[in-house]
This record gives C-alpha cells, structure tokens and sequence, in this order.
C-alpha cells in the first residue's frame, strides 16, 4: 500500500470531484440497487473480472449504502488476493473513490490515523453521503487506535469544500462522527485537537456541543487556540461582547499574535467603536509593523474616524495585498461610511471591491 497520505493537498487540488465521481460509482449513471452492484463487483474480483472493475462496483455499492457490510468484505478479499494490482490503482490517485477505498485499506492494515483522514477528505468532496456510517468506522478497534490528532484532522477535511453541515439531515450523516470525538476525546485529551474538533461541531451547528468540548479542554491546558475558537462560536451566535472578551484572554495566552489584536479591533469596530479598533490594531503592529492586513484595518478605522483621503488613499494602496476578498470590501465600506471624503476618492475604493 503506498505510504502517501490522502488528501494532503490543498482543498482546491484535493478532489477534482464533478469529473471523476461518477467514474468510481456507476449508480450515478445506472439505477442499480446496493445488493446489485455487490454482486456485480464480487463477479468482477473473483471470476476473472478487473480489480479496477470490482472497485468501480464496490464504491458504487458503498455509496448507494454506507452501513453495508457486503462491499466492505468484497474490497478485503479482493485487498487479500491481488494486493499489488490493487496498490497500483491506487498509487498517485486522489479522486474521491480512490481515497475511499485507500480509507478501508488503510483500517485493513490497521493505519488509523490514514483511514480517518482519508475518510474526512471523502466526507468533505460529498457530504451528501453518509460516508462514517461504514462498520469499520464505529469499530472498536478503529475507536480504540485512532490518534486525536489524525480525527482533529479529518474532521477539519470535512470542511474543505465549504458545504453546508448545519442542517439535520447533515448531523444525521454526521452522527458517527460525533460519537468518534467523544470516544476519542475521553481517551486522548489533547486541547488542540479538540479545539479542532470544536470547530467541526460548531460547523454542524451543535455549538453547545462546541463549547462543552472547549470547556473540556480547558480543564487540561487552557490554550490560545480554544478560546480563538469559543470566540468564533459567540460571534456565530450573535453575541459580540462575549466573543470580545475570549479574544482578549486568548491574548492573555499569545499576548504577541497579531491576528488576534485584529480580531478584536474587527469586533470594535462592527460594535462601533473605532477609536478603540484604531488602538487595537497599533497594538498589533508592535509585533508585526509590515502586515498589510493590519496596516489596512488601520486605515480603514482611522479614515472612518476623521474622514481624512490619505487613509482612503493607504487602504486603496494596501488593498490588492489582502487575500481575501470580502474582508478587503468590508474594510473599504466602512471607511467609505465617512461622509467627508470626496466621492471620487471614494468611487475609486469601491472599484477595488470586484477586483
């Protein structure tokens, strides 16, 4: 089996997911029942059929019904008998059928940590699938063996492709998922990874799942990253004051990260008060003077603040450095909000916002 790890790649490369889906589950193009295409994929492996074949087969069953255990056994035996036919399908490839017949192969050869990954890349290509509804996942000796830190991981590749994971019907699919984090979680308290895994439940909508695992963490090691994240759950609930106030004792924590200065100067400022937003983010720039993302923040605040045209003019020189484009706009019309400024300035900043 190769040693790559699967879905280690950006999110963008990870899965070219609408082109090569339905190669690896015939029931998108043929109305097949689950039974059907196990039958056909245990012809293909033993009666002279091709590996490749038998896997096309086998992950259209498993997708048709995840809880099965028929296609799970045929993938074991076809693992057990042509093992090197099987490898060399797989080596180099990273479509979402491949990576889910490498997340079984992977608990066959009893790599926990790769099996989970793997299978989080595949939940987060198609979460329309119930993927951890497989046997092997709620196993025991998966349960029993996978590291914390792979499921943070795994969980966190459940978000790659940015699908919506806040509905019942998503938390129904995501059921197995949740008993591996508390199983997990019990036998491996490690608080970065189950910020992490935090996270994932605050993306599944159970923020009060979220905080009771960062209040778990807490009871180990407080660390800056848990109270980054029990901020961002007060914020996905509205409330900005109890947001503000993690973010301050995170830094309390990480009193020299930049990024959390700028976290709390963007809560002061949608609360508006820019005044201190313009201090928070000077505080921020003691320990990193040259970020163009703080630099525009401080613009953006200060020219809201005075209405002056040289801070519109530095935040329109500073804003194709910020990667991200709805934070670049937020900034811009917030310090458009300034009635002063003239409006040909102003239209030149707005310009910026579809860029």
């Amino acid at each position: 089996m190769p040693r790559q790890v699967p879905g280690s790649t950006s999110a963008s490369s990870r899965f070219a997911e609408s082109r090569v889906w339905s190669r690896y589950h015939p029931r998108m193009t043929a109305n097949r029942s689950a039974a059907a295409l196990s039958g056909l994929a245990r012809v293909m492996a033993h009666c002279g059929g091709s590996p490749m074949q038998a896997i096309q087969y086998i992950n259209g069953a498993i997708a048709s019904a995840p809880e099965d255990p028929e296609p799970y056994a045929i993938l074991a035996d076809l693992w057990k008998e042509q093992r090197a036919a099987v490898a060399g399908l797989l080596k180099g490839a990273d479509s979402p059928g491949a990576i889910l017949v490498h997340s079984y192969i992977s608990f066959l050869e009893n790599d926990m940590d790769d099996a989970a990954m793997a299978i989080g890349g595949v939940t987060g290509a198609r979460p329309t699938v119930a993927w951890a509804d497989a046997p092997w996942f709620s196993d025991a000796r998966f349960l029993d063996a996978v590291s914390a830190d792979a499921l943070a991981e795994a969980v966190m590749r459940t978000m790659d492709f940015g699908h919506d994971l806040d509905t019942e019907d998503m938390r129904k699919r995501l059921r197995p998922w949740f008993r591996a984090i508390d199983v997990v979680c019990a036998r491996e308290p490690l608080p970065e990874a189950m910020a992490k895994m935090a996270i994932f439940l605050r993306a599944s909508g159970r923020t009060d799942a979220s905080f009771a695992l960062c209040d778990r963490a807490d009871a180990v090691e407080p660390i800056m990253l848990t109270e980054t994240v029990r901020a961002g759950t007060w914020r996905r609930l509205g409330d900005s004051d109890k947001a503000a106030a993690a973010f301050q004792r995170a830094l309390v924590l990480d009193p020299a990260n930049w990024s959390l200065y700028l976290d709390l100067a963007d809560i002061r400022a949608g609360q508006g008060d820019f005044a201190s937003a313009v201090q928070l983010v000077e505080q921020g720039l003691e320990h990193e003077p040259t970020e163009p993302t703080l630099r525009a923040a401080g613009a953006a605040y200060r020219t809201r603040i005075t209405g002056s045209p040289d801070g519109l003019r530095e935040l329109i020189a500073l804003a194709p450095q910020l990667p991200n484009g709805s934070y670049r706009g937020l900034l811009i019309d917030l310090a458009c909000g300034n009635a002063a400024l003239p409006a040909e300035l102003v239209a030149e900043a707005r310009r910026l916002k579809s860029r």
